[in-house]
């Protein structure tokens, strides 16, 4: 099997070791930007398309979100299925253009929404009924400076508005599973704004309004909680819960427990990579494509900065 990798970052390496905890024989190319790099163990660098292989299986692209649609462009030219990092794109306006260019060569595409593979989410998709949800309330803060401990996180494209930085866009996982669990909302509006003292000039702190046909909810995402918490709360005629992903448990107003498992964190990665290698071996279709993932952008866009 042979796999690029566009942009070799942090997320990136996390791909590449699911790669590897699911195969033995992959050769691994790297489409670097600069030759001055540093060489990475088991994989193969080039530093052009026109150096790509010809025989791929398929490309991940995992480079900054602003480059997300030149790099699609690019890589539907080979005609292989594509493994996209979410956000998809930077900007809604360049969605047209990037559909063209895969419908052109009806390229598979999958966007990586690794929350979709959490067992408590999988449990909430197979046990909520939407209609009996009056409120809702997801949750996800932490601090940015521990997202990459071995980095200086001022450099990294999180803290880098131009790069596609701000909580809204790296915390998309809670609208992308709302909408998995509850599908799209009747309304949703977001505000966002900078208000901690992080050095940082994207934004980190947003919050949405989300209106469904039986039930108000709210999203509340940020950079800055050093204390890290995920949770999505829920409240029905008969009883509150409380889904704590960090935990890997669902609770009862009464604290009692109703649903647990194990914490796996690390195996999100490794059971998202075995499903798009299971549906691309198989010729599947697979869940959330380019295109339904700009219906996740689209929601998380919706924001005015204040």
């Amino acid at each position: 099997m042979r796999v690029l990798i566009i942009g070799y970052g942090s997320i990136a390496k996390k791909h590449h070791a699911a790669l590897k905890k699911l195969r033995n024989d992959i050769d691994v190319y790297a489409l670097r930007s600069q030759k001055n790099q540093k060489e990475i163990e088991g994989v193969k660098s080039i530093y052009s398309w026109e150096e790509a292989p010809t025989d791929l299986d398929f490309i991940i692209i995992s480079n900054p979100t602003s480059e997300h649609a030149k790099s699609i462009i690019e890589a539907s030219k080979l005609n292989v299925p594509l493994f996209i990092e979410k956000p998809p794109l930077f900007h809604l306006t360049e969605k047209n253009e990037v559909l063209n260019a895969l419908s052109n060569k009806q390229i598979t595409t999958y966007c990586a929404f690794p929350l979709r593979f959490h067992p408590v989410i999988q449990w909430l998709k197979t046990n909520l009924d939407p209609s009996e949800i009056l409120e809702f309330r997801a949750y996800c803060g932490s601090f940015l400076p521990d997202w990459r401990p071995n980095e200086d996180y001022t450099k990294n494209y999180s803290a880098i508005k131009q790069l596609g930085g701000g909580v809204h866009l790296d915390l998309i996982h809670e609208l992308d599973y709302l909408k998995w669990i509850f599908g799209l909302p009747k309304s949703s509006k977001g505000f966002t704004k900078k208000v901690s003292n992080l050095e940082i000039n994207s934004v980190d702190s947003t919050t949405y309004f989300v209106e469904y046909m039986s039930s108000l909810g709210v999203v509340q995402l940020n950079y800055f909680r050093k204390q890290a918490k995920r949770t999505f709360e829920y409240v029905t005629s008969e009883d509150s819960f409380q889904a704590d992903l960090l935990n890997y448990t669902v609770t009862n107003s009464k604290g009692e427990v109703v649903f647990e498992t194990v914490k796996e964190k690390t195996d999100l990665y490794v059971q998202q990579m075995e499903y798009f290698l299971d549906k691309i071996e198989s010729k599947s279709i697979l869940m959330n494509s380019f295109e339904e993932s700009c219906e996740t952008l689209a929601l998380c866009l919706n924001v005015e900065e204040l």
